[in-house]
């Protein structure tokens, strides 16, 4: 009996695991609104039931999307920093990722985020709960030479939370795609707390990132 519950909790852990992990690329794809449950149920093999089961509604499968894509994030960052030289390195190859994943997503996506509360506030409890982290990370960055001084890292963090809620409440993405404002605030501020050490890092990946970026358009 006791076997016949370990597995039974065990198949509906791996079917919770298959769930997320396709309605994650259907929500980039196609957006919050157009990721139909039904669809997504069929696409299973399981029925409508069963899925609101294991996720109440929308929000809630939207949530552990988010928290899955987060564990993901998570693990390459470790992976980067396991093989990087310095700080201002692993910053950049996390915002290469982040810049190559948001190409995949729809221009729906992000935007949308703003109508599902519980959702929105997934992502801003990680900037919360990674705060002091985020911090001695640029601390550190100081003490290699990559990062002024003399700037307020706490201040900055939050500076950089508030754009980043600017972009997901405001109307900034009906007048630019995710890609140009994301971009727009990640580079503007590195230049801004950036050594002359770290300015020359950072525009010798830019060059490289632009010429990839290039090669990528004309194989297409």
């Amino acid at each position: 009996m006791v076997e016949q519950t370990k597995s039974t909790v065990n198949s509906r852990s791996d079917l919770r695991e298959r769930i997320v992990a396709m309605a994650s690329d259907a929500f980039r794809e196609r957006g919050v609104k157009g990721m139909k449950m039904d669809d997504l149920a069929a696409q299973l093999g399981i029925s409508k039931r069963t899925l609101y089961e294991l996720f109440g509604d929308k929000e809630s499968l939207l949530v552990a999307c988010i928290q899955y894509n987060q564990k993901i994030g998570e693990q390459f960052m470790l992976e980067v920093m396991a093989t990087s030289n310095n700080v201002l390195e692993v910053i950049l190859r996390g915002y290469k990722r982040s810049i190559e994943v948001s190409r995949k997503n729809s221009p729906q996506f992000i935007s949308e985020m703003r109508k599902y509360p519980k959702a929105y506030e997934a992502m801003a409890s990680r900037h919360d709960s990674d705060a002091q982290r985020t911090i001695n990370f640029f601390l550190q960055g100081v003490e290699q030479g990559f990062f002024r001084a003399d700037v307020n890292y706490s201040i900055y963090h939050e500076l950089v939370k508030y754009w980043m809620d600017v972009m997901l409440t405001t109307d900034i993405l009906h007048r630019y795609t995710f890609l140009e404002v994301y971009e727009s605030i990640m580079l503007t501020s590195l230049r801004g707390i950036a050594t002359e050490k770290g300015t020359k890092l950072l525009e010798e990946f830019l060059v490289e990132f632009k010429e990839t970026k290039i090669e990528t358009k004309s194989q297409k």
